[in-house]
Formats: structure tokens, sequence, C-alpha cells
């Protein structure tokens, strides 16, 4: 099967309705078969997601920054290298069937957009986008384009995500009226992976910009300002105009679990408390609170969740049976029992004494959610393009995840309380957040507006 007949073949199973079609495993992946896909973002998570694909075609590679694409233009010697993505859709629209974008947060959007206006299918690291409006957006560009997609929260592979759900259903927990996520925050990261920087001022000191680094390529969308080490390569995430801090990089693990066991949805209000808080808002807090606030859904009560960073822990309750909790962890306080996990909803336990614990595990509520190879977001969404189905981190789940965390994080940003209208994506009585739920963009990385038309 010659390159035109594979893509005929792939359009023609998306054109016959998602979910209609499973592959038998001998089609599965034969060599004329496999899909050819494009890198935006080839270091870091870029690689993460990218060395997950060795049997797929890998025909195009894009970074703007030489120091951290070398290696992998190395491994992958006969795709074509590009240092803006709007070139290489430009020159390879054609020859491209899937699209893997790792870039940093705020240029999530318009590589997404650009490869789905192609018709391409889209696997976007989390936080899928830097604002709300980008995230309603997403979730429109997938309906319309007809494309598989997914984002990066390789939590919802899990086995322990889908224990949460089906022990919540089951009606193990009881009601729950209240989820608490706390942790270091940026003074953790700073002991364990340094992708938070802050500077001693603000904004930080101009710096020489790097051989090899394209500077204006790697703002992108966001307004143009002079370079610091600070922003790139690495230590982007806590800057507000290009991250979305701790909360935007872990949300999308950590409140995975109760968004879709409790059916969540959209917050009605949400609060900030903040400790030394930047004047010029561009940079995360060193210490806040976070909490949304959710309406009755259904059968299920409201719902108070929060986000404790700095390193605060809730109170222990006497109920719960330990002497302390750890240093991070998120728990789902229900009228029955309480549920604790790590920062990612893998390894979810019941706060009861060990054996109540022992004796539940031996006869757990029955599983009803069909199980997949777990932190394989990449391999998922792979099989669904080929299986013509969508995975679980597709964009109609994705987007409303990272809508809820975004409303957060724009808390965050300016503290104080806001009343969230999700029907028109405004925070009631505080017009000066609306920039910040639609981002203004440089002339020539406007994506998705027509949409809205």
């Amino acid at each position: 099967m010659d390159n035109h007949s594979r893509r005929q073949f792939l359009r023609q199973t998306t054109a016959l309705g998602l979910g209609s079609i499973v592959l038998p495993s001998f089609m599965s992946n034969p060599p004329s078969m496999r899909l050819n896909i494009a890198v935006i973002g080839v270091g870091g998570r870029g690689r993460a997601s990218w060395s997950k694909v060795p049997r797929e075609s890998i025909v195009a590679m894009c970074d703007v920054d030489d120091r951290m694409s070398a290696e992998a233009f190395k491994e992958c010697p006969n795709a074509k290298k590009y240092k803006d993505f709007r070139v290489m859709f430009d020159e390879m629209a054609k020859d491209i069937d899937a699209v893997i974008v790792a870039t940093p947060d705020h240029t999530h959007f318009a590589a997404a957009m650009a490869a789905m206006e192609l018709g391409k299918h889209v696997f976007v690291e989390k936080p899928l986008t830097h604002n709300i409006w980008q995230s309603r957006t997403l979730k429109k560009a997938a309906k319309y384009y007809k494309v598989v997609s997914q984002m990066g929260n390789q939590g919802h592979t899990t086995h322990g995500i889908r224990q949460i759900k089906e022990w919540y259903d089951a009606g193990v927990l009881g009601q729950v009226k209240e989820v608490i996520r706390w942790s270091q925050g940026l003074q953790g990261d700073f002991k364990r992976n340094n992708y938070f920087g802050k500077p001693s001022s603000f904004p930080p000191a101009v710096e020489e910009i790097p051989s090899g680094f394209d500077w204006d390529l790697w703002q992108g969308p966001s307004a143009e300002r002079p370079f610091s080490n600070y922003y790139a390569p690495r230590r982007w995430r806590g800057f507000l105009d290009y991250g979305s801090g701790m909360l935007g990089d872990w949300g999308c693990h950590t409140f995975d679990a109760p968004f879709w066991a409790l059916d969540l949805g959209m917050p009605h209000s949400v609060e900030a408390e903040l400790l030394n808080p930047i004047a010029d808002h561009s940079f995360v807090s060193d210490e806040s609170t976070v909490t949304w606030n959710f309406k009755v859904r259904g059968k299920k009560v409201p719902v108070t969740m929060k986000w404790i960073e700095g390193g605060k822990k809730p109170a222990v309750r006497p109920e719960w049976g330990i002497a302390e909790l750890p240093e991070n962890g998120m728990i789902m306080i229900g009228e029955k029992k309480t549920l604790i996990t790590d920062g990612r909803p893998n390894t979810p336990k019941l706060l009861v004494p060990d054996e109540e614990w022992k004796e539940f595990l031996k006869n757990p509520p029955p599983q009803t959610i069909a199980r997949i190879e777990e932190e394989k977001p990449v391999k998922e969404w792979l099989d669904a393009i080929k299986n013509n189905s969508l995975p679980g981190s597709n964009f109609d789940y994705a987007s409303d995840l990272t809508e809820m965390i975004q409303v957060g994080v724009l808390a965050q940003r300016f503290g104080g309380k806001f009343e969230y209208d999700s029907k028109k994506m405004k925070a009631i009585g505080r017009p000066e957040l609306d920039a910040y739920i639609k981002e203004p963009v440089r002339k020539g990385w406007s994506y998705g507006e027509n949409l809205w038309k």
C-alpha cells in the first residue's frame, strides 16, 4: 500500500465515525500502515512521548533549540528537521498523519490547532492549554475536524484511577464532599527537578540569547520580551505568561481522578489565598491555597476542592487512623471512607486499619471499567487512531479537566475570590481577568477564531 492509499484508508475509517471499527490484530501495524508522525518539541517531555513510537514512522521533528534537539535529531536521522512548525506544515502536511506536541504550555494551542486544521490527529502534553478559551476551542476543534486527540496525563491510563472511580461508584466512600491536595510546591521541586526557577528580581536580568536558539519562535504567541535563562529552556513553568505553575503542571495528574469519578464539571466559584505574591502577577506565589466550589450534580452533593502548595498539610482527622500525612498527596473525604493517593492516581488506598484494608483488597468492588496498558498514553492514542476510537483523555474530556485547572491558575495568579460563569467563560465582577481567560496573541500566531463564528 503506497502513502496515498494508506492516508486514504485512514481518512475513510475516520469518516465512518469514531468508535465504529476495530481492526483485526493482524492488521494492527503492518509496515505499509505505519503512521507518519511529526514531533513538535523533541527534548524533555517530547522525548518521553516520541520514544514510545518505535513501530511508527517519525517523518518530521521540530524544535527551536539546538541544545535540546541535537540528540533526538541524531536518533532519527531520516526525519526532516525544522525550527518553525508552521514551515513544517507548509512543506510536509501531505506526508503527516499525526502530531505530538510537547512544547511549553503557551505554545500547545497554536501547534495543536495548526495540526488539527490540516486534519492531523494530535497528542498534546499536559496541561492541554494555557488559558480557558484555548481549552474550549480545542474541544470544538477535535469534533469539527474529526481527529483522534489525547492529552498526555499518563495517570488516566492506570488501573489506579479506574479503581478510584469503581470504588466511588460502588458506594465505598459514600458521598464525597471534600477533596484536598497538598505538596511542597516550588521549594520541593527546586530540590528534585529544577523545573522552576525564581529570579531575585522581576523581570529577570536580560541575558544573551544562546547560539542555535530561536528565542522569537520560542515566545510564539506571547508578548515579546528580552531573553533570560530563567525562561528557557527548562525553568519557564513558574512564569505565568509561559507556564501554569505547579498547579498546571500537576493538577491534570492529581485532580484527574476526582474530576472523573465525581463528575465535577466546572466550579461555580474559586478563591486563592497567596503568601508573598509577585506584584506584577508574573510568577506563582511561594505558598498558596486554591479552593474550588462545585454545585450539586444530579444525586452527587456539592464538593469543595483544595490545592495547598508550599509545605502545609491538612489537619489529620481521628477517623483516618494515621499519625501524619506524607509530604504530598491527595485525599477524597467521603461520608463512609477517605481515600488517599500520591500526586498521581496510580496507587489509591483507603485510610482504614491495616486488617480492614487487607480484607477489602480480598474482595474489592467488581471491575466495571476496561483496563489498558498502564502509563502508556501515547500507545493508547496510536491504537485509537488505528482502531477508529477515542482514548480516555481525548479532548472532550481533557479540555474540561484543563479548564477547571486553569480557572484555579487564574485565581492563583491574582488572588481573591470570583464567581465563574462557565457558559460565558467569565470571572464575575473581575473584568481585569478577561485578558487572561483569552490571552492576546502576536501577529502570525492566531488560530481557532473561525470555530466561534
